[in-house]
């Protein structure tokens, strides 16, 4: 699809390529990071800024995948409000419940909450926990949130409550 197609509340599900990207979607499925779109700019969690609005060509890497999906029944005026009212908050750096700030699925389902919360995991293909999360919490000096409540973009974008509208192109 075009991005002059692009209407308001549609999400944004980037494949990425960096390497927190790559563990995510190892340990989830197709998708690393989730936004949304209102007015021309992108709303989402970002590990360098935390909650953020910005213009969609800044968001727009050559790089990477961006698939479209829509929530039909979208209350767009309520659902920018809210995602408004989270700008600046920070990221959520330890993935746990109930923590400061959001991460990206997070955030969409804090403002869009039509997703249900599923057990985190954080494995690979040969590890229920992968070297790179076992690195990522010992940086952080945590335990890994196995099986704790949360979302993840690829999780989001399966739910039957959303329709797909195809791949972004100029």
């Amino acid at each position: 699809m075009k991005i002059q197609d692009l209407q308001n509340g549609d999400l944004i599900f980037t494949v990425g390529s960096s390497e927190i990207a790559t563990a995510i979607r190892a340990a989830t499925g197709s998708y690393s990071h989730v936004a949304i779109f209102f007015n021309g700019e992108i709303y989402h969690a970002t590990h360098e800024k935390g909650v953020v609005n910005q213009d969609l060509s800044d968001f727009l890497q050559d790089k990477d995948i961006y698939d479209v999906y829509c929530y039909p029944a979208i209350e767009v005026e309520a659902v920018l409000k809210r995602a408004k009212l989270h700008l600046g908050k920070p990221y959520n750096f330890s993935f746990y419940p109930q923590s400061d700030g959001f991460y990206c699925s997070e955030y969409i389902a804090e403002i869009l909450p039509i997703f249900d919360t599923i057990p985190m995991q954080f494995g690979d293909e040969k590890n229920l926990i992968s070297d790179f999360w076992q690195g990522y919490y010992r940086e952080l000096d945590l335990d890994v949130p196995l099986n704790q409540p949360g979302t993840n973009p690829s999780q989001l974008a399966q739910s039957r409550k959303l329709i797909y509208k195809g791949e972004l192109h100029d």
